[in-house]
């Protein structure tokens, strides 16, 4: 289904390779492990090894996310989760990199919807992201992996931010890089729009529901009526 923009009463954002570079800091992280290596790589440069494990770890990261779920395990698995996310270079601040544009677009849209946060991280690492960036403006609820008691794919946090910002969540627009986030997007009732500036393809953000694909974030304000 096409995205209907005239519907779009709210505005929900991942973080990790939706708002932040994650994948770009994943890969730096693993080029810094096999600099020790770097002889076994041609030119002796690690960096397109690097980002062939940082794309094929998505995967398995996707599978364990979406089994947790349907097994109702979210809460007893969130150290995995942690972990994970620690892997991805989401751990500290010194490792956040903002996609570029991403301050325009933020700026924009703000003083035309509501924006939220809903991110499978942890409470700790949202706020690190967000206060790298100054953005505790820009947006009016945060929802993490702790905030409810199921965590994306399940629709619990899109329906937590949708109810925090108290519009209806078919009037809501969930943003994110992987099929994570069309999943509990689609699955709480909001549109979505599936971005490839993160870890997702367009193949299977297509098979996974998304209404529309976007090259990057940063151009969202421009398909939003003014």
């Amino acid at each position: 289904m096409p995205l209907d923009t005239a519907r779009v009463q709210a505005i929900f954002f991942d973080i990790d390779g939706t708002l932040a570079d994650t994948d770009d800091a994943m890969v730096q992280r693993i080029a810094r492990m096999l600099k020790p290596a770097a002889f076994l790589f041609k030119k002796r440069d690690p960096h397109p090894f690097a980002r062939w494990a940082a794309m094929t770890a998505e995967g398995p990261a996707n599978l364990f996310y979406g089994t947790t779920d349907r097994l109702g395990l979210d809460e007893l698995t969130s150290p995995v989760v942690d972990w994970l996310h620690n892997l991805r270079g989401e751990g500290k601040p010194k490792h956040f990199l903002l996609i570029p544009g991403i301050m325009e677009m933020l700026d924009n849209l703000r003083s035309r919807y509501p924006l939220a946060v809903v991110t499978a991280r942890d409470q700790r690492g949202a706020e690190a992201f967000i206060r790298q960036y100054d953005l505790e403006p820009y947006f009016k609820t945060v929802v993490t992996a702790r905030t409810c008691r199921r965590s994306k794919p399940h629709p619990m946090p899109v329906l937590a931010a949708a109810e925090a910002l108290g519009v209806p969540v078919e009037a809501c627009l969930m943003v994110g890089d992987t099929t994570v986030d069309m999943r509990s997007g689609r699955a709480a009732g909001a549109q979505t729009v599936g971005v490839l500036c993160g870890f997702g393809t367009r193949d299977e953000l297509v098979k996974h529901g998304a209404d529309v694909i976007l090259e990057t974030t940063a151009s969202l304000h421009e398909m939003l009526p003014e």
